[in-house]
């Protein structure tokens, strides 16, 4: 029997997991995707980069309003649903799906890349998804703790980062010609690193004139991201800087095909150039925290300086890091055995309703307000607008008694007004 799942993306690193994660899927299911609209959807540019390596059943990625990727669900009944999606966009659509489907699909969830230490954050935004995907033993063990520090329970399913499984993908004999930096767009965040960082950049292209230095961007000219960045590396690259320090786009698999070595301060890229046997460099100038989302590479062996990379020292991994980092054995993968499980349950109307974490008193105004702010522009509905109007004076009162009352009782009066005000104009 073939059983089918949607894939619901919106930015360029959510698009590139949510397509190669339906990819991973064993034989016998049907996979199809589409972007949701929000103000970081990637282009048509970078949908096509995310997906080139990915199967989507052969269609082209559609562009949906929410309320049209819930109608699609209503419509097409796909046995399960994979949200590939930012935080505040996956709540809201996890909560539509739950209300407004009838016989609801299978809910899964995750998060791309690297995703240790846990944030709480990232698991209370997806409280109510079956399933939530994640990539590493040490993930795991994180997340499980982190939700049991909350009193909550939480379905975790291990996967091997998809892109990984592209790693034979990498044409032998290539010209190897490039050090590819991975840049990205908040690590590290201050003007004047990211200046420093194009600097060390322009010392190595000048040690090196017969390799590109490659400064690899995820997005040019406005393209939506993950995260915002505030000082784009291309703007930038110091004006006496050699001709061999480039700025380019597109595939970092094609980067990785010519790299002799590849550096960065975090990228999860890291990951794709262990996997393809690229030489590699984490620089750990700026520090190594949680923050900088470069403690998972402790004891890893990249761990150096900008001295190593302007000297083009780079390194390969510890044999044991591996296991516990992303490179587990794939017999441990438990992902599609727990959906198929969940699949089980819902076929014999027994798919448990899982609790949100979120309480509100706010009604549904406070769900208007939730999904005003998480799609902006792109929720043109009268109650998300009508949700602005009452709820930003309130949202700047509640701040600005910040440090008068408690939290909850901050929290619990805007959603009393709320709720007010949803009994009147909703």
């Amino acid at each position: 029997m073939t059983r089918r799942m949607l894939g619901i993306v919106d930015s360029d690193s959510f698009a590139k997991w949510g397509a190669s994660l339906l990819a991973a899927l064993p034989d016998g299911w049907e996979t199809s995707l589409v972007a949701v609209n929000t103000a970081a959807t990637a282009s048509d540019v970078q949908l096509s980069t995310a997906i080139r390596h990915a199967s989507t059943g052969g269609r082209p990625v559609q562009r949906l309003s929410h309320q049209q990727v819930v109608d699609h669900i209503r419509r097409h009944r796909p046995d399960a649903v994979l949200v590939a999606t930012r935080g505040p966009i996956a709540e809201v659509l996890i909560d539509a799906i739950i209300r407004k489907v009838p016989r609801r699909p299978v809910i899964v969830t995750g998060l791309p890349g690297i995703s240790t230490p846990a944030k709480w954050k990232g698991l209370f935004l997806r409280a109510r998804a079956d399933l939530f995907v994640l990539h590493s033993h040490r993930e795991i063990r994180e997340y499980r703790a982190l939700a049991a520090s909350h009193d909550m329970t939480h379905r975790f399913g291990l996967a091997t980062l998809p892109f990984l499984h592209a790693a034979g993908g990498i044409r032998s004999g290539h010209r190897r010609d490039s050090i590819v930096f991975a840049a990205q767009p908040t690590v590290p965040a201050g003007l004047e690193a990211r200046r420093m960082l194009m600097g060390w950049l322009a010392e190595t292209a000048s040690a090196h004139p017969d390799v590109r230095v490659v400064v690899k961007i995820r997005a040019r000219n406005g393209e939506g991201q993950t995260h915002s960045e505030k000082h784009p590396y291309a703007d930038l690259v110091p004006q006496d800087a050699p001709s061999n320090l480039v700025v380019e786009g597109g595939s970092m698999m094609d980067q990785l095909e010519r790299a002799i070595g590849f550096v960065t301060v975090s990228s999860t890229a890291t990951l794709e150039a262990i996997a393809h046997g690229v030489p590699s460099l984490v620089l750990a100038d700026f520090g190594v925290s949680g923050k900088l989302i470069n403690e998972v590479f402790m004891g890893s062996g990249l761990l150096g300086t900008s001295r190593d990379l302007i000297a083009a020292r780079f390194k390969h991994v510890v044999p044991s890091w591996r296991e516990d980092n992303y490179f587990h054995d794939a017999g441990d993968d438990d992902w599609s055995d727990q959906l198929d499980m969940l699949l089980t349950l819902r076929e014999t109307s027994r798919l448990p309703e899982r609790a949100a974490v979120r309480v509100s008193r706010g009604g549904p105004l406070r769900c208007a307000w939730e999904r005003k702010r998480a799609f902006g522009e792109h929720d043109r509905s009268l109650a998300g607008y009508l949700a602005l109007v009452v709820g930003t004076p309130l949202r700047l009162a509640r701040n600005a008694t910040s440090a008068v009352l408690p939290g909850p009782g901050r929290r619990e009066a805007v959603d009393v007004v709320l709720a007010r005000a949803a009994d009147d104009a909703v």
